[in-house]
């Protein structure tokens, strides 16, 4: 159901929207767990190097389907808090014929650039073969993937987080299941890890786009809605394209960081595999939430609610070091067990590689979502330029510093470089929050007390 964002008390209100988001993400990340750890375990050491390593291809391809889920989500959010509701519907359509076009130009270039790319990170002999299966595949599969993460950003513009994890849940689920049929009864090797997730996305994307037009008969409006405008599209990639950018150099960046790690060998290249997936799990998660808090500040700031922006900061800061606590503690006192999902040699390079990710990352998960969070209040209010500086800057630090200290320190250093580039630019983007127009309303407030229910 649909849900007005800029009444009631923002820690409840967040937390209600929030929460389901954080289960979303858990299952979306599932997808590729799932790839993983039915690799791993039912196949090889090589098929999940090649998973693992197409994977920071595929985040590329995931970045412009992202920067089309916040354009999309921002946008209608400012306008539903707004209740401009028949431009909200065509910011809508807008986005999705957008996000179709860009899907369309991805997918061939993708067929055209598969080999080159795999190339370009150095991929070693023995893993090309099902590194390139395992791509093709998930390039045919690439309209599902844009149509679901538009169609989940309109859902979370209307303030409706559940919808998009009932879905999720279900296709995730399902996904594991088909990937260990595809792989131990049809033999289908790292192709059936690929398909089964092709056919999953496929069925929660359709199912996706028939419930958000049957979702949008119940929101009234007046004469004819337009089915594209060139005004709604500008307001689109002044949102879309930064974030876009953001996803995309940070995939570029990581693929940097992948070729250079694939100079260590497929045994550091499976060990990283199998625990950036679950530093992903978490990163991931704390985006999402920070995504949450994006659509919470659309709607605010379309309504005019600037105070609701800085009570739903702190809100949102609390939530997410709640999260942080126990997953912190978790991967760094227990990180070799949830790596056996991955990797059957507990005393093999692989599973030390991976402990050691995990415990020099884990500590700065405080740190980097206290900028994600602030980035979520940054994008919702469309404060796109120190949102793009702030990123930029981790992205530098982590590629530059990555290369640099892998030549005294072998894996150690680009392990190291994560936690720099986090702390650098989390001051940033807390800085910028600081900097925002929403605080000059709360020194205000702070001068002119207003009853409670004036923020109501």
């Amino acid at each position: 159901m649909n849900k007005d964002l800029t009444v009631g008390k923002p820690e409840s209100v967040l937390c209600k929207f929030c929460l389901p988001l954080f289960g979303s993400i858990i299952f979306q990340q599932l997808y590729n767990i799932a790839d993983s750890f039915v690799a791993g375990k039912f196949i090889g050491d090589n098929a999940l190097a090649a998973v693992g390593n197409s994977y920071e291809i595929t985040l590329i391809f995931i970045a412009f389907a992202f920067g089309c889920n916040i354009g999309c989500s921002v946008l209608a959010a400012q306008l539903f808090g707004a209740k401009r509701y028949n431009d909200m519907k065509t910011s809508v359509y807008t986005s999705l014929i957008t996000g179709a076009a860009i899907c369309i130009v991805l997918m061939i270039a993708g067929i055209v650039f598969c080999d080159g790319l795999l190339r370009l990170i150095k991929t070693p002999e023995e893993v090309f073969a099902d590194s390139k299966l395992y791509l093709d595949i998930y390039i045919y599969g690439l309209p599902f993937v844009f149509l679901y993460n538009v169609a989940t950003g309109i859902f979370s513009a209307l303030g409706d987080s559940k919808t998009p994890f009932i879905f999720l849940a279900c296709s995730s689920l399902s996904n594991i299941g088909v990937d260990i049929l595809f792989v131990t009864a049809f033999k289908m090797g790292v192709a059936g890890v690929s398909w089964a997730t092709f056919l999953c996305q496929g069925l929660s994307c359709v199912l996706a786009l028939v419930v958000v037009f049957l979702r949008f008969r119940t929101i009234k409006t007046e004469g004819k809605i337009k089915p594209f405008s060139w005004r709604l599209l500008k307001d689109f990639s002044i949102i879309a394209v930064p974030s876009i950018l953001q996803q995309s150099f940070i995939s570029v960046g990581n693929i940097i960081i992948q070729s250079v790690i694939n100079t260590f060998g497929a045994s550091v290249i499976a060990g990283y595999s199998a625990s950036v997936k679950l530093n992903n799990l978490v990163i991931t998660s704390f985006t999402t939430l920070g995504n949450g808090i994006s659509n919470y500040t659309a709607q605010n700031v379309g309504a005019d609610k600037p105070l609701r922006v800085c009570q739903g900061f702190r809100a949102g800061l609390k939530l997410v070091w709640m999260l942080c606590v126990p997953l912190a503690v978790l991967y760094f006192l227990a990180g070799q067990y949830l790596l056996y999902l991955f990797l059957d040699n507990p005393t093999g390079t692989a599973m030390q590689v991976g402990i050691q990710f995990l415990r020099i990352l884990s500590p700065f998960y405080f740190v980097v979502s206290a900028k994600l969070v602030s980035d979520g209040i940054l994008r919702g209010a469309g404060q796109m330029k120190p949102f793009m500086i702030a990123t930029f800057t981790d992205l530098i630090l982590r590629v530059v510093l990555a290369k640099v200290l892998s030549i005294p320190f072998g894996p150690l250093g680009i392990w190291c470089a994560w936690p720099i580039g986090w702390s650098i630019s989390a001051a940033m983007s807390v800085f910028f929050y600081e900097k925002g127009p929403w605080k000059k309303a709360e020194a205000e407030e702070a001068r002119t007390p207003v009853p409670a229910a004036a923020q109501k």
